[in-house]
């Protein structure tokens, strides 16, 4: 502790030192950007406050009262919210729509994990290269595709894999992670892995609890459990707790002839978190999903193979009709009959295609049109009250289920999610607050998937912004016209930079491509009760890092009540030199023997920068505590430690 008494009284002396140099020079600090006077909401949940928020080199260097603090550029944000960009965490995004994104910035998205429900490559290093090198105008995340991993190495029949081919979807699934997957996502109500056991699935995943990430799943609602999306539900949970994943239940609903019990819906997610088992979801502001028309009305068997082995069972008078009927009884059971079915591309409804083709029912309509094309279908599902449950529920983040787009889409939510929840469902019906609304579009997804750097208005964290008008801001986007961009979202920073300005895009790329990098937890937002964390002891870099030992010092705290910590942190070399210590606190965040700190960094050169420390003494993957300083524009520094993290 007399260490930290004296570092401490060592950086108010350089403060103190510099402040009196500026002030006999006659100039005021400056940052890239300044936004004056906004109502900041910060993603955590926490009431609004009005302050300033100041931007250089692409993070945030202050936030609130600045003081003398003075941008290159200013801009009045009166009135407007100030807030961190939003993170979907389920996006289908087209490689195509990544460099301009302006469906996603018109809503505030400033980040994407993609690989949705299971769906793309093996190799994800590859494939964030490949999207990298186009230009990114917002951040790309990936998830590992677990569906593609089932049909590669199983094939599209309904086939028991071997054992040596169970150990290669788990070698597949072990490199994802390794190559900086955000986590694990599946779509078992997708075929071929449809076909896969629960047991299975769980084999599959062996091995990945040490990573602490997610499993997102898309649940699987089969004829035998009665079309029961509380059953697919909880067989997600399930896989959770067997490997140690996070459960995410993604684009949550409650279907069909379940609609109404959203109450024993969330109670089963309680009972799981009250046995260890945190359960989060994603969740989308309409009663519609949409997939291809074959996808959830034809019956499993009858997909297995493929189109072509489908469509030679639909050429076979008995199979056709077997096909018939249970196609039938899906579109009962789920989407409420015919009627819950649109066809987009043609903009007509099933009911009546029927008609035109003469068909006896909504299933043999389907056959018809399969035989031929499998379009997209708007599939109704759900009562309004089950919706607002899931948006209320504290461990719902909000997702678009939805791309990056460059020539329109054929759902509304591809324009209008965001706002949708912010107008509708804040501002018009008072279903959630703007603070609890905004947190489920920044703050908790951040920590759910285990993201550090972003999803927060705090120094030291990416500029990664949004600036709204909460009196106007709302979606246009209709079934009948899904590319309305929406109405209220005024400007957004992607890295410091304006990607999205007066309502429209710049045409900057300053989106990146987002590795999951060590020490960073799937957990629970939870930052409502004060907290703090102390820490010092001796570093050693890791081989291949580079770099000296030094001796890391901490001791930080911040109440629940607060925007930001406050306390200490300090790095000095074994001869003593100074290496990084703290020139402004941002946000502590605490979980179990775990511990992050955004700040604002001075580093050995007396340069400011912005960054976060972790230091993280249950890493179940490393001996002892590893300790990461994570500055913008370094190479992150990763470490290992004797000394244990205190956390209060």
């Amino acid at each position: 502790m007399r260490r930290a008494t004296v570092g401490r009284e060592r950086l108010r002396l350089v403060l103190l030192a510099a402040a009196i140099l500026a002030t006999g020079c006659g100039r005021a600090p400056t940052a890239d950007i300044v936004l004056r006077g906004g109502t900041i909401i910060d993603g955590t949940g926490r009431s609004a406050f009005v302050g300033d928020v100041a931007v250089t080199d692409g993070t945030i260097a202050a936030v609130g009262d600045i003081g003398a603090l003075r941008g290159t550029e200013e801009i009045d944000v009166t009135g407007r919210v100030v807030a961190p960009g939003f993170i979907n965490l389920h996006s289908h995004a087209r490689y195509e729509g990544l460099p301009t994104a302006g469906n996603m910035l018109g809503q505030g998205v400033t980040t994407e994990i993609i690989n949705a429900d299971g769906g793309g490559p093996l190799d994800l290093d590859g494939q964030l290269r490949e999207i990298e090198a186009a230009g990114l105008a917002i951040n790309v995340g990936t998830n590992v595709a677990l569906g593609r991993i089932w049909a590669e190495v199983n094939g599209s029949e309904a086939t028991r894999p071997s054992a040596l081919q169970l150990a290669e979807m788990n070698r597949l699934v072990l490199q994802g992670l390794g190559q900086g997957a955000w986590g694990v996502a599946a779509g078992l109500d997708y075929k071929p892995s449809y076909y896969s056991t629960t047991a299975e699935i769980i084999t599959v995943l062996d091995g990945t609890a040490p990573w602490r990430t997610v499993f997102t799943n898309h649940d699987r609602i089969t004829p035998e459990s009665g079309f029961s999306s509380m059953v697919g539900m909880r067989e997600t949970v399930e896989i959770g707790e067997a490997t140690g994943l996070m459960p995410i239940i993604t684009h949550m609903k409650v279907q069909g002839h379940e609609a109404g019990s959203i109450d024993e819906v969330t109670a089963m997610m309680d009972a799981a978190a009250d046995r260890g088992v945190y359960t989060a979801a994603d969740a989308y502001p309409y009663l519609a999903g949409q997939t291809s028309l074959s996808a959830l009305i034809i019956p499993g068997w009858a997909q297995e193979g493929g189109p072509d082995a489908a469509r030679a069972r639909f050429a076979d008078p008995e199979l056709r009709a077997r096909i018939v009927r249970e196609a039938d009884e899906a579109l009962t059971a789920r989407f409420g009959g015919p009627e819950g079915v649109y066809l987009p591309e043609r903009r007509v409804e099933l009911t009546t295609m029927m008609r035109e083709l003469d068909a006896s029912s909504g299933g043999e309509a389907v056959v018809r049109i399969l035989e031929t094309e499998n379009p997209t279908a708007i599939l109704r599902f759900g009562i309004e009250s089950d919706l607002e449950g899931i948006l209320r529920y504290p461990a719902t983040s909000v997702s678009c289920d939805c791309d990056a787009a460059v020539w329109g889409v054929s759902h509304p939510r591809g324009y209008g999610t965001f706002p949708r929840v912010l107008g509708r469902y804040v501002r018009e019906r008072g279903v959630l607050t703007l603070e609890e609304a905004i947190r489920k579009m920044s703050g908790l997804p951040a920590t759910t998937i285990g993201m550090l750097d972003r999803g927060f208005v705090a120094p030291g964290l990416a500029a990664d912004l949004v600036i709204l008008d909460p009196e106007t801001v709302i979606d246009n986007a209709t079934f009948e016209e899904p590319s309305l961009p929406s109405t209220g979202i005024e400007h957004v920073l992607v890295n410091g930079v304006f990607a999205w300005r007066n309502g429209a895009l710049t045409g900057e790329r300053a989106g990146r491509a987002l590795r999951r990098p060590v020490a960073h937890p799937a957990r629970p937002l939870a930052l409502e009760e004060g907290r703090s964390a102390s820490f010092d002891g001796a570093v050693v870099p890791d081989s291949g890092v580079g770099g000296l030992p030094f001796r890391l010092t901490l001791e930080v705290q911040q109440s629940g009540g607060d925007a930001f910590a406050e306390g200490f942190l300090e790095a000095v070399g074994e001869g003593g030199e100074r290496r990084l210590s703290h020139v402004r606190l941002g946000l502590l965040q605490t979980y179990g023997s775990w511990a992050a700190i955004s700040l604002r960094l001075s580093d050995e050169n007396g340069i400011e920068r912005g960054g976060y420390v972790v230091v993280d003494s249950e890493d179940p993957i490393s001996d002892g505590t590893t300790v990461v300083i994570a500055i913008e524009g370094r190479e992150a520094m990763i470490g290992r430690s004797e000394a244990m993290l205190s956390v209060r």
